[in-house]
C-alpha cells in the first residue's frame, strides 16, 4: 500500500503539475512513488498513445488538460481501466470564475507566455549570475535585493531562486580580512539582506564543500574558532547597518527566499526612513 505509480499528464510543460504533486507527497513518509511523466499531450492521437502506459502501469493520474475533447477521452480511458484520475486545478479555476465573474479561457501554457514579466525574469536571472560573489559592485544599485553573508551560506542559491521569481540579486561574501567595497554602504534602491547560520552547521556544510574538491579539511576555513569570529563579524555588520537578518540554519532554499521576498513587500508598504533592525527572523 505503500507503493504508487503517478501519471502527470499536462497540456504544457507539466511544471506546475510536478510541483502541485510533490507538494502532495512531502506530507507522506517516504512513499515509493514511480513517476510516468506526460507533458505537451494536446491532442487525442498523442493521449491514446499513452494509454497502453497507463493499463501497464496502474495507478493513480493527476492532470491538467484544458482542452474539452482530450480530457473527457482521458476521463473515459480511466474509467475502463479503473484508474482514479485528478483534474489537480479545476476547483481551484471554478473558486475564481466564481469570483471574476468570467469564464477561463482554456488555452494550454498560458502562464509560460513570453510577456513582460517573462521577459523580467530572464533580465533577472542575467543580472543575478553576472553578480555573483561580489561581481561588478559599481552596478549593485540596480539590484532589487542585495545578500550578504560569510562563506556557504547559502547566497548564491538563494539568489538564483529569487532571479527566478523576477528579482534582481547580487550576492557579496563577508572576509574579516578583506572588508567589502564602501558601494554597500551607499546603496539606495536595493533591500540589503544579511544571511547567517550556526557554526556547527556552517562547518559541517564546508567540509563536505573541501571533500568534494579533494582538498585538505583541517584548514582555518573549518576551524571552530575562525568560523565563530567569521560570523560575530557578519553579525556585527549587519547590525551597525541596521540590515535584516535571515538565519538560514534550518531553512530550505525556498524557506529563505520567502522570507525575503516577504522583506522586500514589506519594505515596499513603508516609508523609506525606516529601516531594519539587525536581529535574526
Amino acid at each position: 500500500m505503500n507503493r504508487l505509480n503517478l501519471h502527470l499528464v499536462s497540456d504544457s510543460t507539466g511544471e506546475t503539475l510536478e510541483m502541485i504533486a510533490k507538494a502532495a507527497l512531502a506530507q507522506f513518509d517516504n512513499p515509493t512513488v514511480s513517476r510516468h511523466f506526460w507533458p505537451m499531450v494536446r491532442s487525442l492521437q498523442h493521449l491514446d498513445r499513452i494509454v497502453p502506459e497507463l493499463a501497464a502501469h496502474p495507478g493513480l493520474v493527476f492532470y491538467t488538460l484544458v482542452n474539452p475533447d482530450t480530457r473527457t477521452r482521458l476521463e473515459e480511458h480511466c474509467r475502463m481501466l479503473g484508474l482514479p484520475a485528478v483534474p489537480v486545478l479545476d476547483q481551484v479555476t471554478a473558486a475564481l470564475e466564481a469570483q471574476l465573474g468570467q469564464a477561463a479561457q482554456g488555452r494550454p501554457g498560458r502562464q509560460h507566455m513570453m510577456d513582460e514579466n517573462y521577459f523580467k525574469r530572464v533580465e533577472a536571472i542575467q543580472y543575478t549570475i553576472a553578480h555573483d560573489d561580489g561581481l561588478a559592485h559599481e552596478d549593485w544599485e540596480e539590484a532589487d535585493i542585495l545578500l550578504v553573508g560569510v562563506s556557504r551560506s547559502s547566497k548564491t542559491p538563494t539568489s538564483i531562486y529569487l532571479a527566478n521569481r523576477g528579482y534582481k540579486v547580487a550576492n557579496i561574501p563577508l572576509v574579516v580580512e578583506s572588508p567589502p567595497p564602501q558601494t554597500l554602504y551607499r546603496l539606495r534602491h536595493p533591500l540589503v539582506v544579511g544571511l547567517t547560520t550556526s557554526p556547527e552547521r556552517l562547518i559541517q556544510i564546508r567540509r563536505n564543500r573541501l571533500l568534494s574538491l579533494n582538498e585538505a579539511t583541517e584548514t582555518a576555513y573549518v576551524d571552530n574558532d575562525k568560523v565563530k569570529a567569521e560570523l560575530q563579524f557578519a553579525r556585527r555588520l549587519f547590525g551597525d547597518n541596521g540590515w535584516p537578518v535571515i538565519d538560514v540554519t534550518r531553512r530550505s532554499i525556498e524557506e529563505t527566499a520567502a522570507a525575503i521576498i516577504r522583506l522586500a513587500q514589506d519594505r515596499d508598504r513603508k516609508p523609506a526612513s525606516e529601516g531594519g533592525t539587525g536581529k535574526p527572523i
